[in-house]
């Protein structure tokens, strides 16, 4: 797999793999090349047992800068109907990476500029250099920010959604963290050691309960605490503790052995 592809490289390090956008001369910058090949390996990687977490990183001095001036410059001669396929396209690859089975993490080093800001809030997590930047750069070019508005308001809710999506303006790491658009800021030396140690942790939880859990937050996210919501937690709780996998996990620890999952 990886050199199955254009614009990434995939490498794997035991049960961790990583996607690696390999367009360094123009920042890791997409077109519809690299759109292709991110859905393509995001939906591979999810369907191989072997990978319990999938790493997004950027090769170069910079994550992702957005768009490729090119592809955008193509996309302004478009017709509605051709620019509504392209966006689709885009929209399909950042929900193949959203709706990934398995835990994701978003390696930031640098600008994560548009759709680079899209790509690591559609990320379940990130961990970000401190001299990395963000932006929704979009009105900037007299376009918005839609595709990647669903991830990006998931990740920093829409008062700050607000600011950003009309002032286009540049927020720093440090700030990024606080409004919760990455989760852990380090030094470009600690970057690939925090990046290692946060996949580790996520290794060695239960892999079906993962994905349950992921799978629980979109179904209660944003309902009122009602009955309805209750009885909905309860019932999840009670299949979970059910399977077999469950069964395992409690009883290894009861025994001290390693759960099945880690052998």
């Amino acid at each position: 797999m990886a050199n199955a592809y254009e614009t990434l490289a995939v490498e794997r390090s035991g049960r961790i793999a990583t996607i690696w956008m390999n367009r360094p001369e123009v920042f890791n910058a997409f077109n519809e090349q690299l759109i292709t090949d991110l859905h393509q390996a995001c939906v591979e990687l999810d369907g191989d047992a072997s990978v319990r977490v999938v790493v997004l990183a950027g090769r170069g001095k910079h994550f992702s800068a957005g768009a490729d001036l090119n592809w955008m410059k193509r996309a302004s001669t478009y017709g509605e109907d051709e620019n509504l396929a392209d966006a689709r396209r885009f929209a399909g690859m950042l929900r193949a990476l959203s709706d990934m089975s398995k835990p994701t993490i978003a390696r930031v080093q640098g600008a994560a500029l548009g759709g680079g800001t899209g790509l690591a809030a559609a990320c379940d997590m990130a961990v970000a250099t401190d001299d990395a930047s963000f932006s929704t750069s979009e009105v900037k070019f007299g376009i918005i920010p839609a595709v990647i508005s669903p991830f990006v308001l998931r990740a920093i809710g829409p008062r700050h959604a607000l600011r950003l999506f009309q002032s286009a303006e540049r927020v720093d790491a440090a700030r990024a963290l606080a409004m919760g658009l990455v989760g852990e800021v380090v030094s470009a030396e600690q970057l690939d050691a925090a990046v290692a140690r946060l996949a580790e942790t996520l290794v060695a939880g239960a892999p079906d309960a993962q994905k349950a859990a992921k799978d629980l937050i979109s179904a209660v996210n944003g309902r009122p605490i009602d009955d309805t919501v209750s009885e909905e937690t309860a019932r999840r709780i009670a299949r979970r503790r059910a399977t077999a996998e469950a069964r395992d996990g409690i009883a290894a620890f009861l025994e001290k052995r390693p759960p099945a999952w880690l052998q």
